[in-house]
């Protein structure tokens, strides 16, 4: 069976076609605006971070959290048990990482967020 040019022709438009679709869809996945970590040190606010700039945060020298490509989590704690460390990487779509020996709690909060979300909503009902 012989390969006509047509059919390379159209393996190569194909190949192209999928590399720009990849291109366009990274680009706008970097250039996408991200929302914030909020940090609670014993029940008092330690700080709000931007997930747009990655860069590492030391927490009160007993945790660092790393926020890396818009998601943040966990590298180091002086806790014996390290769970905080084993926890998924948060986001803007929500998500804790909680460190509970040293009382460290880091919240993922939308970029539109508003200090009235911060309420309890009911998200489901049961009879």
């Amino acid at each position: 069976m012989k390969i006509r040019k047509i059919e390379i022709l159209l393996a190569l438009v194909l190949v192209l076609g999928s590399a720009l679709a990849y291109l366009i869809m990274h680009r706008k996945q970097v250039s996408t605006p991200h929302g914030s970590v909020r940090i609670t040190v014993a029940g008092e606010l330690y700080g709000e971070y931007s997930l747009g700039e990655d860069q590492d945060i030391k927490i009160n020298d007993h945790n660092t959290l790393r926020i890396l490509r818009g998601q943040a989590r966990m590298v180091e704690a002086t806790c014996p048990d390290h769970i905080c460390i084993g926890q998924s990487p948060i986001d803007d779509r929500g998500g804790m990482i909680i460190c509970l020996p040293n009382q460290v709690f880091v919240e993922g909060i939308p970029l539109d967020s508003s200090e009235d979300d911060t309420e309890l909503k009911v998200d489901a009902v049961a009879n």
